[in-house]
């Protein structure tokens, strides 16, 4: 932990925080050695740059930071492992950060995955003034880091098993129930197509549904969906060894809903949870599903495979079906989906699908007031004759390479009622390029604006 909740003590080293905008208003206030200090160093409040101001003995005064903005979620992640260590407060004379942003970007500031390699050294602290908007800005951050965690964890140790595992950990914090139905018991749950994505793997590895529930059945019920391929090597239609390189991360789905799944009942949402995922690894075996292949799935229809490594589709709309089943207030699923998204919105930018264009705006204003963006691709029906299959109901590919993540996302829609609120997230999951708090690696994407949102909803 690298922040304290703890009143801070004048010992601590002041962090004069400002902007650009603010600069030479804080600057007239300052000592004139510490303006002459400043201005021999260039410093004009640049966002994410800091200063260290020593003392006349040398030791370190002080520590001014250029920061974005006061209420920018990010404010202090550049610090924490910049600044030298020790304990740090935030000075009463800079910009008002807000108190769960600095929270958290300190915290995230600090992030570092090192189960395999350990850390050169420990991030600076900060003392914060306890209160409701500190502890939330640490509750964020906490399940943001386990997102990272899970993401970063190399499919060796991070299998199918081991997913139903950090799901059964967080149902006991939270007093959850928690399921799981594993292997051929699948087919007998109705739940073939996760069966016949994962029934490749060996035994170890088997494939399952991971369930947990919580809250009081007085409540509206959400239901959260996460893709949960532990590793994809495509299947039989193998992927190149570029495409195959970062597959750990195709869980990032799953990752990100037990992320936000922390969050609701961390921060006791009054809603009736269920968070559904589909957990398997997509291996190459003897037994392993095939091109041309066509599985009857939970909810009645025939899918023909078209490509094995279209897989997440596959495993998500029995796991979609089952959750439809119990008729939810709203409907969400998160997934590593497709690479045409990431083609179309890069990786900062998840993909959002969702039948009401006004919740649609909604979300998307949201995401860019909490610089925790996604983006609004049209479900565009014109486009369904692209996966109809002339064997089977419909088939898990396009016809060519364009709109491929509005035809998983068409795909995805079938097993979803016509009058069921549903959100679907084609996210990245992964920092292709480090920013301030934000290394690279696997990355909690969208979970802030969807909180906002359901709170917002559901209240709390």
């Amino acid at each position: 932990m690298t922040v304290l909740l703890k009143k801070p003590a004048a010992a601590a080293t002041p962090i004069h925080a400002v902007d650009r905008a603010s600069f030479d208003t804080h600057l007239r206030t300052a000592p004139a050695t510490t303006r002459r200090w400043l201005q021999a160093t260039g410093f004009r409040g640049e966002a994410d740059r800091h200063v260290l101001v020593p003392a006349a003995d040398g030791s370190l005064l002080e520590v001014w930071a250029g920061i974005e903005g006061a209420a920018s979620p990010w404010a202090l992640a550049a610090l924490p492992r910049a600044l030298p260590a020790g304990t740090y407060r935030i000075a009463d004379d800079g910009l008002d950060i807000d108190t769960t942003a600095a929270a958290m970007s300190w915290e995230l500031g600090g992030y570092q995955f090192d189960v395999y390699k350990a850390t050169t050294r420990e991030p600076a602290t900060l003392m914060l003034e306890p209160g409701l908007a500190a502890e939330r800005g640490l509750l964020l951050a906490t399940a943001m880091a386990s997102v990272r965690d899970l993401v970063n964890t190399p499919a060796e140790h991070m299998g199918p098993e081991q997913l139903a595992e950090a799901v059964r950990l967080v149902a006991r914090q939270h007093g959850a129930k928690f399921k799981q139905t594993v292997g051929d018991a699948l087919l007998k749950a109705g739940f073939p197509a996760v069966h016949a994505v994962g029934r490749a793997a060996d035994a170890a590895r088997a494939p399952r549904l991971i369930e947990l529930k919580w809250g009081s059945s007085k409540h509206p019920l959400l239901s959260i969906v996460g893709k949960g391929v532990c590793f994809d090597t495509g299947g039989l239609n193998i992927k190149g060894s570029e495409g195959m390189r970062q597959m750990k991360k195709d869980m990032g789905g799953a990752a990100n809903a037990l992320g936000l799944a922390q969050m609701i009942m961390a921060l006791k949402l009054p809603v009736q949870l269920q968070l559904l995922i589909p957990a398997v690894e997509n291996a190459i075996a003897g037994n392993a599903y095939r091109p041309g292949d066509v599985f009857r799935t939970r909810a009645g229809l025939h899918i023909e495979i078209g490509n094995t490594d279209a897989e997440g589709r596959v495993i998500l709309c029995d796991a979609i079906a089952y959750a439809a089943e119990s008729k939810p207030a709203l409907l969400l699923d998160l997934a590593t989906l497709t690479g045409a998204a990431r083609v179309a919105l890069g990786a900062q930018l998840p993909a959002l699908f969702c039948r009401d264009m006004a919740l649609a705006r909604e979300l998307v204003d949201d995401g860019l007031a909490l610089q925790d963006p996604l983006w609004h691709l049209p479900l565009w029906r014109g486009y369904h004759a692209g996966i109809e299959s002339s064997v089977a109901d419909i088939v898990n590919t396009g016809r060519n390479a364009m709109g491929g993540a509005i035809n998983a996302a068409l795909f995805l829609e079938d097993f979803v009622p016509a009058d069921q609120p549903w959100l679907h997230i084609d996210l990245f999951a992964w920092n292709d390029q480090a920013r301030p708090g934000r290394p690279v690696g696997g990355e909690a994407q969208t979970l802030r604006t969807l909180l906002h949102y359901l709170e917002r909803r559901f209240g709390g």
